[in-house]
């Protein structure tokens, strides 16, 4: 399966983001918890956050709440996106 994601090192912290569908993003806890805990052989050792866009395109992120509220302050544009594959 590929995926959008981003490997970021930004203010002493390394952290990934993964693009997921609005309706993994809106699930719950349980199933956010279950989305960043398949990629995490794509990003060993890292906090995961998840991304996803509203209705309007506007970004929302789950994850650790200091990486989630630094990304809600910049432009999404700034983040290096790759696509990535995880293997079944």
């Amino acid at each position: 399966m590929q995926f959008e994601g981003a490997l970021v090192q930004e203010q002493g912290q390394t952290f990934a983001i993964v693009v997921v569908k609005r309706n993994v993003g809106t699930g719950g806890d349980s199933e956010r918890r279950k989305a960043a805990a398949s990629f995490a052989s794509v990003f060993p050792g890292v906090p995961i956050v998840l991304m996803w866009q509203d209705a309007r395109g506007v970004p929302e992120y789950w994850g650790r709440p200091d990486i989630v509220k630094f990304l809600a302050s910049i432009d999404m544009t700034r983040i290096p996106w790759q696509r990535y594959t995880l293997a079944a």
